[in-house]
């Protein structure tokens, strides 16, 4: 399985929870990183061949960034509206990116409790993420369940590493889609029918 993981930081050199994902993703195998603030420039402007022809490219596509005001820095939303053009991502035509992986990789500062209802910002990560659901389903991607890091405002550097080697399990993990490893289960079994016994 090939990944692109598209990172949306306004200055990634002085982050740290998302460098660090940046770093190790950027050495991991069958995975392609891509800094969208370093590519699109302070205009924020992308090649659109380019970037839809890695779309195409990859079998899951990642978005990785800090979590914004309820949601992804502008470049993201910059990206997001020059590259998922009509006839591409949407519309007539618009199937290409059927069937391949989505999901969002986030950072946020506060913790986890305070994403919920009553809590400080009242709603759960599932809900303020919504709109990216929303976006995957019209393109016709599988959206996975989201990976979250919370309250690395306050994180230190064992935390961080800690962390690091959790996301790469996940991002790289074959089997996100229940689908998938469904499907792959059942061929084993099939390949295999005296495993049946030990799974049952």
């Amino acid at each position: 399985m090939k990944t692109l993981v598209l990172t949306a930081h306004p200055d990634l050199a002085k982050s740290r929870i998302n460098r660090a994902w940046f770093e190790a993703l950027s050495e991991a195998e069958n995975v392609t990183t891509r800094d969208l603030t370093a590519i699109g420039g302070t205009e924020m402007r992308f090649d659109i061949k380019v970037e839809q022809a890695l779309l195409l490219a990859h079998d899951r596509i990642v978005f990785q960034f800090p979590f914004y005001w309820y949601s992804a820095p502008p470049v993201m939303k910059a990206w997001m509206d020059q590259v998922l053009s009509y006839g591409f991502a949407y519309g007539p035509g618009g199937d290409l990116l059927k069937g391949r992986e989505f999901l969002i990789m986030v950072s946020t500062g506060g913790p986890e409790h305070s994403y919920h209802a009553g809590g400080y910002n009242n709603y759960s990560m599932a809900e303020f993420l919504k709109p990216f659901q929303q976006t995957a389903n019209l393109a016709g991607l599988t959206y996975l369940r989201p990976f979250v890091a919370h309250g690395m405002a306050l994180a230190n550097k064992d935390q961080i590493d800690a962390n690091v080697p959790e996301m790469l399990a996940y991002l790289t993990d074959p089997d996100l889609d229940p689908k998938v490893k469904q499907a792959r289960l059942l061929q084993q079994l099939e390949d295999d029918p005296t495993k049946a016994a030990a799974v049952s």
